[in-house]
């Protein structure tokens, strides 16, 4: 459980097993304690301990740590015996590998995006840790067949650049995030998709993405950069600080002021902040925004967004309803891929069963009226199968999910990195002992998926041309999401996505059901069995 006082992610710690339930102080503090609280860190260093350790920005990922007391293991999925959906009931043919997992994103666009499994990578932009990732991302993506969203800010934050008149001309960085993933990329599965904040519109990056990479696919983002406030990085040197502030960027602190510079060189404090502005998006001006991104060509256009309140819920889906945007992302509460504030990440807007509930609420409205019901996709800490499948079954409003991909960005960067660190402690003879007892110290072996990734690019070398961590990214999205999925819907005997209902699952309690209008498995008991009888 979280302590108010000391935080993992802070590295703050408390002094006695004991803290004070109330702020998670020690009951007794004394005077000679080494301990760095959250309030004895904050003492000494300030604005760095709103963050997640700086000294593993770029290397890390971090979420929230809070126990929200709803989550999706307060519902069960419903195991089926009789009949199946999507398939003969033949027990020749109803075996789990012969269950149909592909999806269509944009399912009433003219240009749908076929993917072959119901995920995909949500946008990584211009934190540290995505761009070092980004290769294995990237393949590893385009192999499994599912799009990946390049995130905001890259070309604003790329050293290399070209601006002219405040407009990107060109940005080597992006140029290579797109190439990564259309190297690997079968023409038909999944895409490279686009998204733009405010600092991205100012300076035309959808135009020249557009217009110079051949991008097709454009994701609009309202807020929710470091969970509302913009998005943020470190910076790691004063020359980058000045750079990126005479991009128009705001850097904390001034790295124009002598004070700060002689600070920085002494050593005071080791990075500078770099912080994007918000957006304030009208209905207007949005419809406005997508039809001209239309008329430019774009075959296909998203829209995601944070865990705001529930007015905003309802804004955000009359706007995606009216604009018939072909896909919606929505992203609770708890997860951050850069430096999100810690507290912001625990305390700061709706959790998932919660925001997921207004998102079908309002789903069920517009339904109800007749009116546009945009594709949706859920993020919001999913790293498995079984969660998959819950928020693919709660989206069925009567005719099948409504939720057709589920946004993940932490779970993959986490597969892509174990790969990379695994392959590199291979080459260093430094795997530990009891791995190699298991699995061997030869990368191409202990890569379970390594024979036959190679198999499919026999003019690319496994392990160079193929990053180990894009092999070990395809293995998770592929051999572990994608076949738990089919074992989970053959065992509800569900063998087509559009099958799974929402009946599939039920609340484990009266709070869970209250929230999420999910039927308790009690009450379903006493509503079907006598009937049965």
């Amino acid at each position: 459980m979280s302590i108010e006082n000391a935080k993992s992610t802070t590295g703050t710690s408390v002094r006695v097993k004991d803290p004070c339930p109330i702020n998670g102080m020690c009951p007794v503090c004394i005077e000679d304690c080494n301990v760095l609280c959250e309030v004895g860190k904050g003492a000494l260093r300030g604005r760095e301990v709103l963050y997640p350790s700086p000294e593993h920005f770029g290397k890390s990922t971090a979420a929230s740590n809070k126990d929200y007391f709803l989550d999706w293991s307060h519902f069960q999925i419903m195991a089926e015996l009789i009949g199946a959906k999507g398939i003969e009931p033949n027990p020749d043919v109803a075996f789990f590998e012969n269950v149909d997992i592909k999806t269509v994103l944009g399912t009433r666009s003219k240009n749908p995006i076929k993917m072959k499994l119901p995920v995909h990578i949500a946008g990584l932009g211009s934190t540290a840790v995505a761009k070092t990732n980004w290769r294995e991302l990237a393949a590893g993506a385009a192999m499994a067949g599912v799009c990946e969203v390049i995130g905001e800010n890259v070309c604003g934050m790329d050293p290399d650049a070209v601006y002219s008149n405040g407009k990107v001309q060109s940005s080597p960085d992006l140029a290579f995030r797109v190439k990564s993933y259309t190297d690997f990329w079968d023409g038909e599965n999944g895409r490279i998709v686009l998204q733009t904040n405010v600092e991205d519109g100012r300076g035309s990056v959808d135009d020249y993405g557009v217009s110079k990479l051949g991008v097709t696919v454009i994701e609009r983002k309202w807020g929710q950069g470091a969970k509302a406030i913009g998005g943020e990085v470190r910076l790691h040197s004063l020359e980058r600080a000045l750079e990126l502030k005479s991009r128009g960027y705001i850097v904390m602190p001034d790295p124009e002021d002598p004070a700060v510079q002689e600070a920085f060189k002494a050593g005071v404090f080791k990075t500078f902040e770099r912080h994007s502005r918000v957006g304030f998006p009208d209905e207007q001006s949005f419809l406005e925004d997508i039809d001209q991104l239309r008329n430019k060509g774009i075959k296909n256009l998203f829209l995601k967004t944070g865990a705001y309140k529930p007015e905003i819920v309802a804004f955000t889906m009359r706007c995606a309803s009216k604009a018939k945007i072909d896909l919606l992302t929505f992203d609770a509460a708890g997860g951050g891929t850069g430096m999100s504030p810690v507290n912001h990440m625990n305390e700061l807007s709706s959790p998932g069963i919660w925001l997921f509930s207004q998102v079908m609420a309002c789903a069920k409205e517009l339904k109800c009226q007749g009116r546009f019901v945009p594709d949706l996709s859920f993020a919001g800490g999913f790293i498995n199968e079984t969660q998959m499948y819950k928020a693919l079954a709660f989206s069925d409003l009567g005719e099948g999910p409504l939720v057709k991909s589920i946004a993940m960005a932490r779970g993959p960067i986490t597969a892509a990195l174990k790969g990379k660190h695994f392959a590199e402690l291979a080459a260093k003879g430094q795997l530990p002992a009891s791995f190699v007892e298991l699995y061997g110290s030869d990368p191409s072996k202990f890569f379970i998926a390594a024979g036959g990734v190679g198999k499919s690019y026999p003019g690319k070398k496994v392990g160079t041309d193929i990053p180990w961590g894009a092999v070990s990214l395809y293995t998770f999205f592929n051999d572990r999401l994608g076949e738990g999925l089919k074992q989970l819907m053959a065992g509800t005997r569900k063998f087509k996505l559009g099958c799974i209902e929402n009946e599939d699952i039920v609340a484990l309690s009266e709070y869970s059901s209250k929230v999420s209008g999910v039927e308790t498995l009690d009450a379903r008991a006493a509503r079907v069995m006598k009937a049965l009888l």
